[in-house]
């Protein structure tokens, strides 16, 4: 329930946040084209009334009288300026202005003249002239008022409009805001032209902008407070709505996923709850699918307890697995401690529980030892039954025959007979002489052996090879010679050495199983694997093993 009250006030919260600032922008909006509406009437008005003004001068006077009067306030005499002042037209014409300015109650209705170069010089930023030269006032405030001859500066923001009405002798449309020593205006200027079609005066009208002020603060609270309760309306209305369709039901929703959580099963009244959603939107369709969901996920729980005590046996009986293959590799060393002729050492690292790779040794007669070296194509169970088959069938046929072209060829035909799956195996088969040292070998595109003559160093055996054992019925194998010498070593080995790959995936390559092989050369067969091994560990770092590590090492005492 506390939880209802936190979101509802959030949703109240947030609402009310985004509803008075929609308020607010909603206003400010309407209020600028308000305000330019306002201003653009009041623009309007004061050209009205400048007509008005230069029809109240010229029915008293002509345009070239006028332009008289500006003549004398320019550049008259006081004499003449104090004789034009008290002159009967002229005081109408300033009573007239002065009523029509306060009848539409204006900051100022003026009429000036002005010399060019002055204005020139002023427009330029000489701020030491006062280029307008004043022929009528009526400013609202009488202590302030310009009589004729007199002059004032001008205020920056009516430079352009002035020279624009000078140049181009009409009223211009648009209007300068400005505040100076007569308040906050709205200024327009109308010219009036003398019979030379020179400019006579011109006329000025200010309207107070603290009534366009006074509008649009009026108008502005008008629309916050209207936006404001239509959005308050809105608001209770929406949040109404909001209770009954929204936060009541991922109430419910949230209180059962909790109770589920804890609980991990379904009950009548659970279901119940969540059949009682009927809002008709997103959170129906949500209601239903977390029922479902709790259904499944009981369900996969069982499933999984299923899966893992299966996946439990079956790594239980791979672990047996790897253990029989293990066993069934030569894994006592000293393999034949009572022959001093030689000494032996082979190691196989699956990739997986169980692998493809085997090796094997062992005596045919009192001076022959069979080496054999052996990866099956693919890896895991497959490979390792594979394995099994080749291995046996190679031990078999060793055993009837010393020939190793003569046995990789009955196990060829033997293995492809039964070969449905398409696997094969790389062979490298050598009988070794214990007393004299030759080899006899056959390679079934198997890897190069590397060889150390004694006191030497490791360099690889490039040996013919021939076609992979089970690929194809009929192969025929050649067979070729070598020699251990005395203190030499023979080095035999998978493509798992070479081939193992680092994070980059880049080869350790035979140049670098070589170079292992030849930080200690002469030491005994168990010491050259370590070396390997470790080599090929560093080089691969945290990258995952790629395929099975197999080698084999003997040495000629």
């Amino acid at each position: 329930m506390e939880n209802r009250r936190s979101l509802t006030r959030r949703f109240i919260i947030v609402f009310l946040a985004v509803g008075f600032g929609l308020c607010l922008l909603s206003g400010f909006m309407g209020l600028k084209g308000f305000v330019d509406s306002i201003r653009q009437q009041y623009h309007d008005v004061a050209d009205q009334v400048a007509e008005a003004a230069a029809a109240e001068i010229l029915n008293e006077i002509s345009t070239d009288e006028l332009r008289r009067y500006a003549d004398t306030a320019v550049s008259g005499s006081e004499e003449e300026i104090l004789s034009i002042r008290e002159d009967e037209k002229y005081r109408r014409i300033r009573e007239n202005l002065g009523r029509l300015r306060s009848s539409f109650r204006l900051t100022d209705i003026y009429v000036v003249t002005y010399t060019a170069e002055e204005l020139r010089s002023y427009k330029e930023g000489d701020s030491s002239w006062k280029p307008l030269v004043y022929i009528f006032d009526t400013f609202v405030e009488t202590d302030k008022i310009y009589e004729l001859g007199q002059r004032s500066s001008m205020n920056h923001k009516n430079i352009e409009l002035f020279a624009e009405v000078t140049e181009t002798l009409r009223s211009q449309d648009k209007h300068i805001i400005s505040s100076g020593d007569f308040g906050y205006n709205m200024s327009t200027l109308k010219p009036v032209l003398a019979s030379d079609g020179r400019i006579a005066a011109i006329i000025g009208v200010e309207v107070p902008m603290i009534r366009i002020q006074a509008v649009a603060r009026d108008y502005l609270i008008r629309t916050i407070a209207i936006t404001m309760l239509l959005m308050l309306i809105i608001i209770i209305l929406f949040i109404y709505y909001l209770s009954k369709r929204v936060i009541k039901p991922v109430d419910v929703i949230s209180e059962e996923v909790c109770r589920f959580g804890r609980n991990n099963d379904i009950t009548e009244e659970s279901a119940a709850k969540l059949g009682s959603i009927q809002t008709g939107n997103g959170l129906q369709s949500l209601a239903e699918y977390i029922g479902k969901m709790e259904k499944d996920i009981i369900d996969n729980v069982e499933n999984i307890k299923k899966i893992t005590a299966e996946k439990e046996r079956i790594s239980a009986e791979l672990n047996v697995a790897t253990q029989i293959q293990a066993d069934m590799l030569p894994c006592i060393f000293p393999a034949f401690p009572e022959r001093k002729e030689f000494d032996v050492y082979a190691s196989m690292t699956p990739a997986k529980e169980v692998g493809g790779d085997f090796y094997d040794f062992f005596l045919l007669d009192d001076d022959h030892l069979a080496l054999v070296m052996a990866d099956v194509s693919g890896k895991g169970v497959p490979a390792a039954l594979f394995m099994v088959i080749s291995k046996t069938l190679i031990k078999d046929q060793a055993q009837m025959c010393n020939s190793p072209k003569t046995i990789l060829e009955e196990v060829n035909n033997k293995l492809y007979d039964s070969n449905a799956e398409g696997m094969f195996v790389t062979v490298w088969l050598g009988i070794y002489e214990i007393s004299t040292g030759r080899i006899v070998a056959a390679n079934a595109g198997h890897e190069y052996p590397a060889i150390r003559k004694a006191d030497g160093q490791f360099e690889l055996l490039k040996d013919k090879h021939g076609m992979m054992v089970g690929a194809m019925q009929g192969i025929k194998y050649k067979e070729y010679e070598m020699e251990i010498e005395k203190g030499g070593c023979l080095f035999l080995y998978t493509d798992g050495v070479p081939e193992a790959t680092d994070s980059g995936n880049e080869l350790f390559g035979t140049d670098r199983m070589i170079n292992a092989l030849n930080i200690e050369p002469m030491a005994d067969p168990v010491k050259l694997l370590k070396n390997v091994k470790e080599s090929v560990d560093e080089f691969v770092g945290e990258a995952p093993q790629f395929d099975d590590l197999t080698m084999l090492a003997i040495v000629r005492n």
